[in-house]
C-alpha cells in the first residue's frame, strides 16, 4: 500500500478542480482593523481584510483587550483542564450567565468552537430522546451536518426556508413522535434570513422541538445583540439556541442557551464537552466584556448595517454580480472554482485586497464566490479601492470569457 500517493493523490485532485486552499500568512495590526500585514517570501506588505468574520471588529475593542489582559495578569494563561477537573474558573460561569441572560434562558454552556456546540449537542439529544426524528434546513451548516449525522437517528431534510415543506415532512409524523426542527438564523454563504416565526408556529403545532443556529446573528441584531430571533420578538419560543464568541463577539468559543435541565443533560452526555479543555480564562474573560458591551451599545450595530446596505448598492450600481439579501453578508457571483480562484489572487496580489474564495464543498459547484464582509470600520476609501477594483477586473476579464487566469498570471 503506497500511502504517499493516495494522499498525493487526494489533493492532485482537489488542485485539478481549482478547490485546492491556501492560507494567507497575516498579522492583523492592533487598532487598525481592517489593515493587516501579509507575510510573503519578498517580506511584509500592507493589505485589506474584506473576508473576516469579526464581522463588528470586536477584536479589537479597548475593553475586550483590556478584560483580557486583566484575566492574565490574574490568573495565567490556561485554563488547566477540562471543566469536570479544574477547568472551569469563575471567568467561564459568569460567561455561561451572560449568554443566557442575552437570550433570556435558563441556562447555556459554553464549549470550545460553535462547530463542537453543534456537533455535541445534536447528536447528543438523539441519545437521550428515543425515536427523536430531526427536520434538518437543507442549508444548514457543515456542523449541524455532522451531529445529525453522528446521532444515527431518522431525518428529514427540507428545502431551506420553505415552510410549506417542512410542515408537509412534519404531518408524515403522528404528534407524539419526537421532533426537532434544526436550522440556522442567517446562512452565512447566500445571507438568508430564516422566518424564525413561522417555524415555531410549525413547531408548536407539531409539537417539535426547535434548535437554532444564530452564530452569523449574535451581537449584530436585536436590541443587544441576541441575534434575529431578539430582533423579531421570538427568542422565548426558541427551545435551543447556538451561538458563537468568535464572530459577533470577536473572540473565540461557542455556546447553547435552553432551559437549565436541557444544559445540564449536555454538559452530563456530551463527550464533546466533556472531554475537552475549556477555553482558557483570558478568552473568556474577552468574550464577557465583548457580550456586555454590545449589549448596551447600538453604535457597531447601525455602523455594521449601514455597510453592509452601502457596499451592495455600490457595486450593483458597478454592475458586479452582488447577491441581494436581507442581512450583512455580500456574496459576489463568479461561478468557477478557478475562475474564483485567480479573482482573489488578484485582488491580493495587485490591488492588496484580501478576499477568501468560497468553493465547494462550501457552496454548491457551480455556485462559487468571493464573500465580502463590510465592517464597522470599513471606510469610505476603502470602499472604494474595492469596488474600483473588482470592476476593472470585471470590465476586463468577464468570467464568460474564462481569463480570469490569464488576468492573474500576468
Amino acid at each position: 500500500m503506497d500511502y504517499a500517493k493516495i494522499f498525493r493523490g487526494a489533493l492532485d485532485t482537489i488542485r485539478a478542480e481549482g478547490r485546492y486552499r491556501v492560507f494567507a500568512d497575516l498579522k492583523r495590526q492592533r487598532g487598525e482593523f481592517p489593515s493587516a500585514k501579509q507575510f510573503t517570501s519578498e517580506g511584509t506588505r500592507p493589505i485589506t481584510v474584506w473576508c473576516s468574520n469579526d464581522y463588528l471588529g470586536m477584536g479589537q475593542n479597548p475593553e475586550v483587550l483590556a478584560a483580557m489582559h486583566e484575566a492574565i495578569d490574574t490568573v495565567g494563561a490556561g485554563s488547566g483542564g477540562t471543566r469536570n477537573i479544574s477547568g472551569t474558573s469563575h471567568y467561564h460561569v459568569e460567561l455561561e450567565r451572560e449568554i443566557a441572560d442575552l437570550h433570556g434562558k435558563e441556562s447555556a454552556l459554553l464549549f470550545t468552537s460553535a462547530y463542537v456546540a453543534n456537533d455535541a449537542t445534536l447528536s447528543t439529544l438523539q441519545k437521550l430522546i428515543p425515536g427523536l426524528v430531526i427536520f434538518s434546513d437543507e442549508k444548514n451548516h457543515a456542523s449541524m451536518i455532522e451531529g445529525i449525522r453522528r446521532g444515527g437517528t431518522k431525518r428529514e431534510i427540507w428545502r431551506h426556508n420553505d415552510v410549506a415543506d417542512l410542515e408537509a415532512r412534519l404531518q408524515k409524523y403522528d404528534r407524539d413522535t419526537p421532533k426537532l426542527i434544526a436550522f440556522e438564523s442567517v446562512y452565512s454563504m447566500d445571507g438568508h434570513i430564516a422566518p424564525i416565526g413561522a417555524i415555531c408556529d410549525l413547531a408548536a403545532k407539531y409539537n417539535a422541538l426547535t434548535y437554532l443556529d444564530e452564530v452569523h446573528a449574535v451581537g449584530m441584531y436585536g436590541p443587544r445583540g441576541g441575534g434575529i430571533a431578539e430582533r423579531d420578538g421570538v427568542m422565548d419560543r426558541v427551545d435551543i439556541i447556538n451561538g458563537t464568541l468568535a464572530k459577533g463577539f470577536g473572540v473565540m468559543g461557542g455556546y447553547i442557551a435552553a432551559t437549565r435541565d436541557t444544559c445540564d443533560a449536555i454538559r452530563s452526555y456530551a463527550p464533546g464537552f466533556i472531554f475537552t479543555t475549556s477555553v482558557a480564562p483570558a478568552v473568556a474573560a474577552g468574550a464577557l466584556a465583548s457580550i456586555r458591551y454590545l449589549k448596551r451599545s447600538q453604535i457597531e450595530r447601525a455602523r455594521h448595517q449601514e455597510r453592509a446596505r452601502t457596499l451592495k448598492r455600490r457595486l450593483a450600481e458597478a454592475g458586479i454580480p452582488v447577491v441581494e439579501g436581507p442581512s450583512h453578508i455580500v456574496p459576489v457571483i463568479v461561478g468557477d472554482p478557478v475562475h474564483c480562484k485567480a479573482v482573489t489572487d488578484t485582488l491580493l496580489d495587485r490591488y492588496g485586497i484580501y478576499v477568501q474564495p468560497i468553493n465547494y464543498p462550501t457552496v454548491p459547484k457551480g455556485t462559487e464566490r468571493i464573500r465580502l464582509t463590510p465592517s464597522p470600520q470599513h471606510t469610505d476609501a476603502q470602499m472604494d479601492h474595492l469596488v474600483a477594483s473588482l470592476k476593472e477586473l470585471w470590465e476586463r476579464c468577464p468570467v464568460a470569457k474564462g481569463q480570469y487566469v490569464r488576468l492573474a498570471a500576468e
